[in-house]
């Protein structure tokens, strides 16, 4: 049989091919290797007016008056991050992420950021946890916003001063809006290690570039 010519495309082919396990065997980075964190909170009632309500999502339900919950805790590179990482810690059990509902909304949330966050971490599932419930409770949530009597267009820097005015230690470079299809969509706080407060990475810093976008009241 012919050798095949490297100049031939089919060299690249057959490159690929025999490319392809290592490729596999090495997805996901090694657990605990990372810079910082970012902590994602979401607004509630923006999130259950896109999606959540067509989900008939139970963190919807106005009994759980939810404002600003916990999407995740991140971990984060200089630049870039890592996801779905190799780990020998256990996953958490249903009653572990069931519990975390009353601050990220549903235990099916908490088990989506353990399996392509928390595991990054190098921390067990129950530390993992453990330091979210600490991240997101070291941070005040401006009372005003839960307030509102109805829906409101507000210019992304308003919201952003908000948080920085009722968290003294807070770094302007360090907190970013993001909105989604006119609304507000959460609120990124950039924490060391430590979860005291640090500057974003650059790839982090993309405030949302709308001149307002809107805030639903609390249900």
């Amino acid at each position: 049989m012919n050798a095949v010519k490297r100049g031939n495309p089919m060299w690249r082919i057959l490159a690929i091919l025999l490319l392809w396990p290592l490729a596999a065997a090495a997805e996901g980075e090694t657990a605990g290797e990372f810079d910082y964190y970012v902590m994602a909170l979401s607004w509630s009632p923006s999130w259950c007016a896109r999606e959540g309500d067509a989900r008939n999502s139970p963190q919807c339900d106005p009994i759980h008056d939810h404002g600003f919950t916990l999407h995740g805790l991140w971990p984060q590179f200089e630049r870039g991050y890592p996801s779905n990482c190799r780990t020998t810690a256990a996953d958490p059990s249903r009653r572990e992420t069931r519990e975390m509902a009353d601050i990220m909304g549903t235990g099916g949330l908490a088990w989506h950021q353990w399996k392509k966050h928390g595991r990054c971490t190098g921390l067990s599932s129950r530390n993992y946890f453990a330091l979210s419930r600490e991240a997101y409770g070291s941070v005040t949530r401006p009372e005003i916003f839960r307030k509102l009597p109805e829906s409101y267009d507000l210019p992304p820097k308003v919201i952003e001063e908000a948080f920085l005015e009722a968290n003294p230690t807070l770094l302007p470079a360090g907190v970013t809006i993001t909105c989604k299809s006119g609304f507000l969509a959460e609120v990124r706080i950039c924490l060391n290690r430590d979860l005291t407060p640090r500057n974003s990475g650059r790839d982090v810093q993309r405030d949302c570039s709308a001149v307002a976008i809107t805030m639903d009241p609390i249900r």
